[in-house]
């Protein structure tokens, strides 16, 4: 018998894709899982999401999630949050917004804009000033993580929790644009916590690797 479970749209290495994908794991949650290819995009993906963006995650009953924090809050409230991700966030929700935003806005576009300067620039002279300009701006918001975890063990209090996961992602994409550097910084308790993350049984089982989904292909699940 054919499963009737949600479909989620994903690309491996998109940090947005990731983070979802940690919320959906934690939950317990099963769903089908459909890799993607950002440069060939299946028309069944495109005619679910509007933005043409990973992750999408479509429900039995047809709506449709296409932000990836939708999804982390969707997956841990159906589920009941397991492992108590949304502590942080029912203990303070203001301040775990605030962080939130800071993250998916000024910390998302200068990691971009650092890693990926060249896109933004006009020759290689502007897009290593730029990237100098946006990696210092990053640096700042990691600097205030690592104080942050110097006074506890996780961004969300004692025990990791969605601000821990909805970040782990894009802190790894600002170390893999230059990791001696990264590496080199004195963030010790910042370094603790990726590390600690990327040598994690829940990050391997978050990045297995799924062929690019085609229509007719047997359902992968996750």
């Amino acid at each position: 018998m054919m499963k009737n479970l949600p479909i989620f749209w994903s690309f491996r290495r998109c940090p947005y894709a990731m983070r979802a994908r940690l919320a959906v794991k934690s939950a317990g949650i099963e769903v089908e899982v459909r890799e993607i290819l950002l440069r060939d995009k299946p028309d069944a993906f495109l005619a679910a999401s509007k933005t043409a963006t990973v992750p999408v995650l479509q429900q039995t009953d047809g709506q449709i999630i296409e932000e990836s924090r939708d999804i982390m809050f969707w997956a841990l409230q159906e589920s009941g949050d397991p492992e108590g991700w949304l502590s942080g966030w029912h203990q303070d929700k203001a301040a775990t917004e605030a962080f939130l935003e800071q993250l998916d806005g000024p910390f998302k576009t200068d990691l971009d804009k650092y890693k990926y300067a060249t896109r933004f620039a006009q020759d290689k002279a502007d897009a290593a000033e730029l990237a100098a300009h946006h990696r210092t701006q990053g640096a700042a918001f990691l600097a205030l993580m690592n104080v942050r975890l110097t006074e506890q063990p996780f961004l969300n209090g004692q025990q990791a929790g969605l601000t821990d996961y909805a970040s782990l992602p894009f802190v790894r994409q600002f170390r893999i644009a230059d990791i001696s550097w990264f590496d080199s910084q004195d963030w010790p308790a910042l370094h603790h916590w990726l590390q600690a993350f990327l040598t994690s049984q829940r990050f391997a089982a978050i990045m297995h690797k799924y062929s690019p989904w085609q229509p007719g292909d047997e359902p992968l699940f996750f």
